[in-house]
């Protein structure tokens, strides 16, 4: 069986078509192009209308271009408008995110397989390996928790994704050590809600209980701590990762979504700008090198100019390095969606552009004050091209396989040079 899987949204959804890719090729299944394959995985976001536009579309084109291909679907917009995605054409079988971890035996029984059976001609009694390359990956991004009891105004993620559920550390640790037995060098420890980690977990547990568990696995391998909420992010964790040498990436995504606390509030976040300002400021004077990013929301309703100019005031001085900027999004059933004073398109796609445009000059400044410095670094693609630990992507000369560490001094914003490793 060939089988290809096109993924919609964040690290989670990543993680779990990862893991997906995993089960199918360990049952003998072979990849190929999506208008090539027998079995086509759409994993699906549904934090914006945009993101359930372009899976529809993504649909729709994938059974024009291969009528023969059984597609499923599965992933937030899924589980929120199962109806509205059995209506697409070609799509055979609708998954929810409860069932998500079920779809390889979903997808052996569409084909009719039993567990005992094999896809294909796959290498060996299991089935050929997942490795660095497979689907252009070099890192592995690792889901250690879903679902999250947080209930920000403008999020429909808790409804589709339930309440946070967590993977027991002695889980996690031996899914770590597998990967890197596999031959990763470098895996990205994510969660719909990462901070909540081991709460529902019986002896309780927290996400700083796993990553110092995580920290004593032997091997050669990095981690990354994925997008974790600002009231989440410890001094305890910040002090984990400044002293973990190189297991742990100075690479840190804490979402702020506004700089204006009548607008997080509004949002029901629950803390300040100047909280976060302590944060972040907190992470570069332990790890000067440090990259931080985050998350805003552009015209989220009620945001009069005067909330808007905060951001303004804030960002371009701020200890940040980039910007994943969102144009606020009505998901029906939150509260967002009801309230009133909604700001109008023109103006939310004004000060979304806005906020980019200050989002790459961070960028432009964090990448110029590395200029000299000297990182270690991971090769990627070809070999040609690297990510450092803190997240700067350089081209390299060519002459390195993929998945080699290097040591890459920064010659400009785009651009690096291999030295020596020391």
């Amino acid at each position: 069986m060939k089988y290809a899987i096109v993924t919609f949204g964040c690290r989670v959804n990543q993680a779990d078509s990862l893991s997906l890719e995993e089960d199918l090729r360990a049952r003998g299944a072979t990849e190929a192009p999506a208008h090539a394959a027998d079995v086509v995985v759409v994993n699906t976001c549904s934090v914006t209308a945009t993101a359930d536009q372009g899976a529809r579309q993504t649909i729709r084109r994938i059974s024009r271009d291969n009528p023969a291909a059984r597609i499923v679907v599965t992933g937030c917009y899924a589980t929120r408008r199962p109806d509205e995605i059995s209506a697409l054409p070609g799509v055979l079988r609708v998954v929810r995110n409860a069932d998500k971890e079920r779809l390889a035996p979903i997808v052996g029984e569409i084909f009719g397989l039993t567990t005992a059976d094999r896809f294909g001609d796959g290498d060996g009694a299991c089935g050929a390996p997942i490795e660095p390359g497979v689907a252009g990956r070099t890192a592995f991004t690792l889901r250690v928790q879903t679902g999250c009891e947080e209930r920000c105004s403008y999020c429909i993620i808790p409804t589709t994704r339930g309440g946070g559920r967590s993977v027991p550390i002695v889980n996690v640790v031996a899914g770590v050590e597998r990967v890197v037995a596999a031959g990763f060098k470098e895996i990205a420890i994510t969660g719909v809600h990462l901070g909540s980690y081991g709460r529902d977990l019986s002896p309780g547990a927290s996400l700083l209980d796993l990553l110092e568990a995580l920290d004593t696995v032997s091997g050669d391998v990095s981690l990354r701590i994925s997008s974790l909420e600002p009231m989440d992010c410890t001094e305890a964790i910040v002090d984990l990762v400044a002293g973990s040498g190189r297991r742990f990436a100075p690479h840190f995504h804490l979402p702020l979504q506004h700089a204006s606390d009548r607008m997080l509030q509004a949002m029901c976040r629950p803390y300040t700008l100047d909280d976060y300002r302590k944060l972040t400021e907190g992470i570069l004077r332990r790890m000067p090198h440090a990259s931080i990013g985050t998350d805003l929301i552009a015209g989220f309703p009620g945001e009069s100019d005067e909330d808007f100019e905060a951001n303004l005031r804030y960002l371009p001085r701020s200890a940040l390095s980039h910007l994943h900027v969102f144009p606020y999004s009505d998901r029906p059933g939150t509260v967002a969606s009801r309230m009133a004073r909604k700001v109008d398109g023109p103006i939310v796609r004004d000060r979304a552009a806005r906020l980019r445009a200050i989002g790459a000059g961070l960028s432009s400044h964090f990448r110029a004050s590395q200029i000299g410095t000297i990182r270690p670094a991971l090769t990627l693609d070809d070999g040609s091209v690297v990510v450092t630990d803190n997240f700067l992507k350089l081209r390299i000369a060519p002459g390195f396989a993929r998945n080699v560490r290097v040591q890459v001094r920064v010659d400009d914003e785009a651009s690096g040079t291999v030295t020596p490793q020391s």
